[in-house]
């Protein structure tokens, strides 16, 4: 869900697999309990996610995975909505069942939304070694090509907005528009994690990891988050093997290693760049540097939210999209 980046060199974690059976049993605690109080911004995702889902086709915890077959391997996917096209890019260790259904369903009112696996997760080819962030950004161009969708947007969380990057880089003749989410630029000059909330993910505390993902006083956010992403049945997420590829991927680009990321300059998109200003991942410093170097971008900080800033309000996240792309 994050991008699990310290520097330039390895991250400072390893989330073994008995504290992710942890994590489980606490997202599934928090998923099960109850908050006091009138309606509070998840009470109203999970509103305008029913009354999306019923005024259309389906939602995406119903929608079909498909496979497409495309020039860089199969990719596993999903497509829900109508309208102009929206491309969902994953984050480090996610699947497409980390997408907030709130979110989703919310964008799918005005847009057809493609959620999809990157490289070596679920039903998505791995491709050759080593893994990049570049080799995900041309598995992703190879997607769009396979759906002869015209023009997408594109939408990248955490280390998906560094695959969105590079495919703005690489394929800009694919993309119509850019919205960045709590990611960093690929120029080597982002700052690293902090090594508080580096510590944190480390924990053998799986709580801890969750406050860095949340902040701490929006329970009722996190909730709703789990409650929604454990609807996807079953519920997975990338290998041990995958998230370290991902790490090394992630810890090149941070560092200016992939050529794509020291080009971002050349990017002549509309870009929105949005993120939590309790962004514990990722310093707002990062943000404005990725603003100052898209000529052109947008920034828009949201006040007490973290790094899953997008998921706590989806509704008025997505209404901004909306805004964005008009």
């Amino acid at each position: 869900m994050s991008d699990l980046n310290a520097g330039t060199g390895p991250p400072a974690f390893r989330i073994h697999r008995a504290a992710e059976r942890c994590l489980m049993i606490v997202l599934i605690a928090l998923a099960v309990s109850t908050v006091s109080g009138g309606p509070t911004a998840a009470a109203r995702a999970g509103a305008t996610t029913n009354a999306v889902a019923a005024g259309r086709r389906g939602d995406v915890v119903t929608a079909r995975t498909r496979v497409a077959h495309t020039g860089r391997g199969t990719v596993g996917y999903r497509e829900v909505g109508s309208g102009s096209p929206l491309v969902l890019i994953m984050g480090f260790s996610g699947s497409m069942d980390y997408w907030a259904p709130s979110l989703v369903d919310a964008l799918a009112a005005h847009h057809t939304v493609i959620v999809f696996d990157n490289a070596g997760v679920g039903r998505t080819a791995a491709g050759k070694p080593p893994l990049t962030i570049t080799a995900m950004a041309r598995q992703t161009s190879a997607l769009i090509a396979a759906l002869h969708l015209t023009h997408p947007a594109v939408l990248g969380w955490s280390m998906g907005g560094m695959v969105a990057q590079a495919l703005a880089v690489l394929h800009p003749e694919q993309v119509s528009a850019l919205i960045l989410a709590a990611t960093q630029a690929g120029t080597g000059t982002s700052r690293p994690i902090p090594p508080g909330p580096a510590a944190a993910l480390a924990s053998p505390n799986p709580a801890a990891a969750l406050s860095v993902i949340f902040p701490t006083d929006q329970t009722a956010a996190a909730q709703a988050y789990v409650k929604g992403i454990l609807q996807y049945k079953p519920f997975y997420s990338a290998s041990a093997a995958v998230k370290t590829d991902q790490t090394a991927a992630i810890s090149r680009w941070m560092a200016g290693r992939d050529p794509a990321g020291r080009k971002l300059g050349t990017v002549r998109l509309p870009t929105l760049v949005a993120d939590g200003t309790r962004d514990e991942l990722d310093p707002t410093a990062n943000d404005h540097l990725l603003a100052r170097t898209i000529h052109g971008a947008k920034l828009v900080l949201y006040p007490d939210a973290g790094h899953a800033f997008l998921f706590q309000d989806a509704p008025t996240f997505a209404e901004r999209i909306d805004r964005f792309l008009r």
